[in-house]
């Protein structure tokens, strides 16, 4: 289990928006927003979903990040997901939760650990949290997620369904 990984906003949303946070709790007791993402999530209003989440929610703790690397930098990333890598590459072993392409293979680059709003629905199934991964996937679409019937149909089969 990583040690208070940091999370972007595009899960944050995602898991909000279709009342799945906690998921990101399988990770660690305390996930770190930070302050970069936390103000991108704030900006979307008081009556956001995730906005109230990051309010209310105790085991999200916003911290201000270490100065982003210049080889972070060079990837040409947004602010949030370039706080959250360099949260990751500040701490190294530690684990963060991006869905962008182009961050989570800057994460790889760098050896940072990522996992992806996907890859944290798979591991709630493997770990018995939910009894089906396809239902918890289908809400995330709902609630906005791009995901392809091929990469979920793919993902599905990794967890035998």
């Amino acid at each position: 289990m990583a040690e208070r990984p940091a999370v972007n906003a595009s899960p944050m949303i995602y898991l909000s928006r279709a009342g799945l946070l906690d998921l990101l709790q399988l990770l660690a007791p305390e996930i770190v927003v930070p302050n970069a993402v936390a103000t991108e999530i704030l900006q979307r209003g008081q009556s956001d979903p995730t906005a109230q989440a990051l309010n209310q929610t105790i085991w999200l703790s916003i911290v201000q990040t270490p100065p982003v690397p210049a080889s972070i930098q060079a990837w040409g990333l947004g602010l949030g997901e370039s706080s959250v890598l360099a949260w990751g590459y500040a701490n190294p072993g530690t684990e963060v939760i991006l869905d962008d392409l182009a961050a989570r293979r800057c994460a790889t680059a760098h050896s940072i650990p990522v996992r992806g709003t996907l890859g944290l629905v798979l591991t709630a199934k493997q770990r018995r949290v939910i009894s089906a991964a396809r239902p918890v996937l289908l809400q995330l679409r709902q609630a906005g997620m791009y995901l392809s019937d091929r990469v979920m149909n793919q993902a599905l089969a990794m967890v035998g369904e």
